[in-house]
């Protein structure tokens, strides 16, 4: 978070804090501080990283406003939850990008699932960091103020190059309604938003999870965790490793032991047993007849953006 966000955030967590005792925050002690923390996990059911927040802001008022850093020793805070990433299929990523509308809009989805890119990432590109020669992106100062190279896609280029030559971006490769600005993360989250509302997918995810959906996809076609931890600009290895929990590369060979037990004819004789039901119709059921399948999956959507008036500046 930038320091300007820290600030609002933290301002927002006080006013609450002083509106649900009513009173100075001078006058308000420890115990009384704990009962509130309890309050928001307990009756308003916030969530830890809400209350992480919280916890923040009441330390740095007490200990930096208030001058009592006693009043705020070790409290509690509660322990980070573990939550998988939201990850796209590759059919949905391509469903996606068939709904998006706008060149602009397509080349910015496309370079950040094919280059691992956050979405401010993306948005603060310039286009002197797009390296056709060498086919890689420069970040720069991406998380933790450091600039580091990734992948960029020859598919991915060629919607870029597109759009570059139709658009002439100056100072921004992707820019904003007012002058020398860069188009807003909002605006990008809004884009997903329409594009996954019009390809009818179903899953509810942000931006982000095209940057999963690229460290996963990447795993799961044999891809080093280390190269992916580089790609992704993760100072830790253990931060990358959490895509070892939702990549499909081994989980699909796994079989499961109610399709091995029911293998067989002896498995259709042994259902018509426990249901009651004919065996010339279990057997039809597991044996469909191969032209009965739904159109949508028959047919992949082709990419076919237009060049509809940009409304997400």
């Amino acid at each position: 978070m930038t320091k300007r966000h820290d600030v609002k955030v933290y301002l927002q967590h006080m006013t609450d804090f002083v509106r649900h005792f009513g009173r100075s925050p001078s006058e308000i002690g420890k115990n009384e501080i704990v009962q509130y923390l309890l309050y928001l996990t307990e009756d308003k059911k916030v969530s830890v990283a809400y209350r992480n927040q919280a916890v923040s802001a009441l330390k740095f008022f007490y200990a930096r406003v208030l001058k009592r850093p006693v009043v705020i020793e070790e409290l509690p805070r509660p322990k980070k939850e573990f939550r998988l990433p939201a990850v796209l299929s590759k059919e949905e990523v391509s469903r996606l990008f068939a709904a998006v509308r706008n060149r602009k809009h397509l080349a910015i989805l496309m370079l950040v699932y094919s280059s691992g890119l956050r979405v401010s990432e993306v948005v603060r590109l310039k286009p002197e960091d797009i390296d056709v020669e060498r086919r890689l992106i420069r970040v720069r100062g991406a998380k933790g103020r450091k600039d580091r190279y990734t992948v960029l896609s020859e598919v991915a280029l060629d919607v870029v190059r597109d759009y570059y030559m139709s658009w002439k971006p100056e100072h921004f490769l992707f820019p904003g309604s007012r002058k020398g600005s860069h188009l807003s993360t909002r605006s990008v989250q809004s884009v997903v938003s329409e594009a996954r509302k019009r390809a009818g997918i179903q899953k509810q995810f942000s931006t982000h999870a095209l940057r999963h959906s690229f460290a996963t996809h990447l795993l799961e076609s044999g891809t080093d965790l280390r190269y992916i931890q580089e790609l992704l600009g993760h100072k830790s290895a253990r931060t990358t490793q959490i895509y070892t929990h939702v990549t499909r590369k081994d989980i699909a060979r796994i079989v499961s032991p109610l399709d091995r037990m029911m293998e067989g004819e002896t498995a259709v004789k042994r259902m018509t047993s426990i249901l009651g039901t004919n065996a010339a119709d279990l057997t039809i059921a597991a044996n469909p007849a191969p032209n009965i399948i739904a159109p949508s999956l028959r047919k992949r959507p082709r990419i076919r953006p237009n060049t509809e008036k940009d409304t997400h500046k």
